[in-house]
């Protein structure tokens, strides 16, 4: 009997290590090289976002707009917050209604997503965007990334906080009453 139990125990023991390491070499994480290289296309893809964004901040719609796939899609700043491309122009356009003395500065680098749902060629930008509104300065720290193809932007992601540009404008917080 005791013969019979240890021979149970070696294949349930064989079947848990076979699928511990089924588990193991579907979850091991793949190095960066083998996910992210650099874009061979740097120079122009480069060219295409900051022209986006200088374009935008300098009220050159036309310009900005020929930059963006006509399937374009925005994300962010917030987590559910999207814009196409229609409607990025369009709130653009109410921007330069109420701000002046609007100015960019940025570094920009670029990579290549070989694989997976972001496939293809990014550009980030760290930035600050400044502009006068309502007579107050106010300096808005960025992160845009955005996938170029074809040489035009088909989405983007944009980080900023909201709260901050708030403030500066000189609204107020109030808590709830309790």
């Amino acid at each position: 009997m005791k013969n019979s139990k240890k021979l149970l125990r070696v294949p349930i023991v064989l079947l848990l290590l076979a699928v511990s390491q089924i588990t193991y070499s579907q979850n091991k994480e793949q190095s960066y090289k083998d996910i992210v290289i650099e874009n061979p296309d740097a120079e122009v893809d480069i060219k295409v976002v900051n022209d986006y964004v200088k374009a935008l901040v300098n009220n050159e719609m036309d310009k900005a707009e020929q930059l963006l796939a006509e399937k374009y899609i925005g994300f962010g700043p917030a987590v559910n917050d999207s814009i196409n491309k229609l409607e990025s122009i369009n709130s653009w356009k109410e921007i330069h209604k109420v701000r002046t003395n609007q100015k960019v500065g940025f570094v920009t680098q670029t990579f290549r997503v070989l694989q997976g749902n972001l496939q293809g060629d990014w550009v980030s930008q760290w930035g600050t965007y400044s502009f006068t509104q309502n007579g107050k300065e106010v300096k808005l720290p960025y992160q845009y990334t955005a996938r170029v193809a074809n040489g035009k932007i088909n989405r983007s992601s944009i980080y900023f906080d909201n709260l901050s540009v708030l403030l500066q404008l000189g609204y107020k917080i109030t808590p709830p009453k309790q």
